[in-house]
């Protein structure tokens, strides 16, 4: 017996003494319905009742990724409510949630190194301090620089040669390295207006000094203004990057601004010209804005840092333009 189905009013039922394949009156509406097989109409039905399944099981094990997602944005903490000199949530394997979904969107995988994110020692403090008065502590920092690279342990400051001023900042600066570990010994001279200084020989400190400073500096002045225009923003430092083509990648600052906005900073002492297209084919290959992705070295003038601006597609600052650039983009 075949099967009505009326395509006016979607009235279906059987109908008596018509071959499959007529039309025939609906007994709903009397519009003329087309009859089918019925062994042949059940397939269909079927069919597309097995592929809407399929399509709402996908649709299901999509909503958890969808929904951890939303979560992930929402956990990254608010920075008002850290100290963010003194603090281990930001470490916290939630803070780097939104940035691992951020990349993963990307077809890239992220791994966080937690610690670097740590502000509960006392490396983030002393980088403040270095970068807010590097032209006057640059000296005190390449002779430590210098030490290490040549296994020199010792060094001596000749504060006498400064303004009194200028001594006494150096030589307080000293004192506070010292009391924080970073130099093993100091003492000052106080008739000769002598520093002398022993280098603290343990790895992290080393680091330091070649040149993570600067990206503590880098991390700790965006993560201020960030709390003080009172946004949210996950926030990574040395996040090692894996392309779908097994390249690796390691970005110096990384941040998340309001679970959308991404900013780069690769942070640079001494030379760093030959290493430009890098950061040009990088910044493309991420999908940033060339306002969003910022080399930044103390040792660049006003002038040159916007000279290179201009030639370049990339953002180039020291430490003034870098806060005077994140804050035109908040």
């Amino acid at each position: 017996m075949p099967i009505l189905r009326c395509g006016q009013c979607a009235h279906t039922s059987e109908i008596v003494a018509h071959t499959p394949g007529t039309p025939a009156p609906c007994p709903s509406c009397n519009a003329q319905g087309q009859t089918y097989d019925t062994t042949l109409f059940i397939r269909k039905v079927l069919q597309q009742y097995g592929a809407l399944q399929q399509e709402l099981k996908r649709l299901r094990a999509s909503l958890p990724e969808v929904a951890d997602a939303a979560t992930t944005a929402r956990q990254a903490p608010s920075l008002s409510e850290i100290d963010l000199h003194n603090t281990s949530a930001l470490a916290d394997s939630s803070q780097h949630a939104p940035i691992i979904e951020w990349f993963r969107q990307r077809k890239i995988q992220a791994r966080p190194t937690p610690q670097a994110v740590d502000t509960s020692g006392f490396f983030d403090e002393i980088a403040v301090e270095i970068g807010d008065n590097y032209g006057l502590l640059s000296d005190v920092i390449d002779k430590i620089r210098w030490g290490q690279k040549k296994d020199v342990p010792n060094f001596s400051l000749k504060l006498g040669d400064l303004s009194q001023k200028d001594g006494q900042a150096i030589n307080a600066f000293c004192k506070r390295l010292y009391e924080h570990t970073f130099l093993a010994k100091y003492f000052y001279q106080k008739q000769e207006k002598i520093g002398r200084a022993t280098i603290q020989s343990a790895s992290s400190v080393r680091s330091f000094f070649a040149g993570e400073w600067l990206e503590w500096y880098a991390l700790m002045k965006t993560l201020t203004l960030l709390q003080e225009r009172k946004h949210v923003a996950a926030c990574t430092r040395n996040l090692n990057l894996v392309f779908e083509n097994e390249d690796l990648h390691e970005l110096d600052v990384f941040l998340l601004i309001d679970g959308k906005t991404p900013i780069c900073i690769e942070c640079k002492s001494g030379e760093f010209r030959q290493d430009i297209d890098k950061y040009l084919k990088l910044r493309k290959r991420l999908g940033i804005e060339r306002s969003q992705f910022i080399l930044f070295s103390p040792d660049l003038s006003e002038e040159q840092a916007a000279g290179l601006s201009g030639m370049y597609e990339l953002t180039f600052a020291n430490q003034e333009r870098l806060v005077s650039h994140l804050s035109s983009l908040l």
